[in-house]
């Protein structure tokens, strides 16, 4: 799985421009074998050549627009201009992903000890094209927790360019907090009232990279122009005594990892 010794990868200089920045690099950390199979079970899931219960699919806009997704569709028959895959703890080949040592030391360095995950996502930008990914914070009363989570860790399946859309950041805004109550995408106007374009950071990555990003910061991403699949693979881990609070129907539970026997 790995190109580096997972219990050496040093961590202090990552986790403080994490904590400073409300992102950091870790490095390239998986071998080319590992994400060959991330890659092949990616497609594999999105074409229905591998069923795995319980997957949450939502395809890719045809307009290429963000404001133009379908929502509560699911699965829509083989493509691979799905953008979103979310449950992926529930595949073999993921869930070992997600499980691994090093992330691990990270998320306890994080969190502590007692450690579950809110969600498992691939998220895919088709090598035909993609809708954009407008900016927006990971948290709010829209993800209906007691507590926001702050650690997401993210994986480049592949490589991750400029114009196969890589992620765009914020430098420092999670330290602001939400910008509205609600979390997730940011209203025009505050885009614009905070200049994020002007301060906006890329952070291309190449295939096998590995990021660390806070789920308070502002972040985005373009098209993928490349004519390339551009696949990322991002893990949101949260203190396991977080509580889901929604009503409609039952609370959420959510899965343990890294449990010590």
């Amino acid at each position: 799985m790995f190109v580096v010794d997972p219990l050496a990868v040093e961590l202090d200089a990552a986790l403080e421009h994490y904590r400073a920045n409300g992102w950091a690099r870790v490095g390239r950390v998986f071998d080319a074998e590992h994400l060959e199979a991330l890659r092949t079970r990616a497609d594999a899931l999105m074409l229905g050549q591998v069923l795995v219960p319980g997957l949450f699919f939502q395809h890719d806009s045809d307009s290429g627009r963000y404001e133009d997704l379908r929502y509560g569709e699911g699965y829509v028959g083989p493509s691979l201009d799905y953008r979103k895959l979310e449950k992926l703890e529930r595949d073999a080949l993921f869930r070992a992903h997600l499980e691994n040592s090093l992330f691990e030391r990270i998320a306890r360095a994080v969190l502590g000890d007692a450690i579950a995950i809110y969600r498992a996502t691939l998220f895919n930008k088709s090598a035909r094209g993609s809708s954009p990914l407008p900016w927006h914070q990971d948290a709010g009363s829209y993800w209906g927790l007691d507590r926001d989570p702050e650690l997401q860790i993210w994986t480049a399946l592949d490589d991750c360019t400029s114009d196969s859309g890589c992620v765009r950041v914020v430098p420092g805004s999670h330290h602001r907090g939400l910008a509205t109550p609600l979390g997730g995408l940011i209203p025009s106007e505050l885009v614009e009232a905070r200049h994020a374009e002007e301060h906006a950071l890329e952070l291309p990555a190449n295939a096998g990279e590995v990021l660390l990003l806070h789920n308070h910061l502002w972040h985005a991403s373009s098209a993928n122009q490349s004519g390339r699949p551009r696949r990322a693979f991002t893990v949101c881990y949260l203190d396991a005594a977080t509580r889901c609070l929604r009503r409609k129907r039952a609370p959420r539970e959510f899965v343990r990892v890294f449990v010590r026997a």
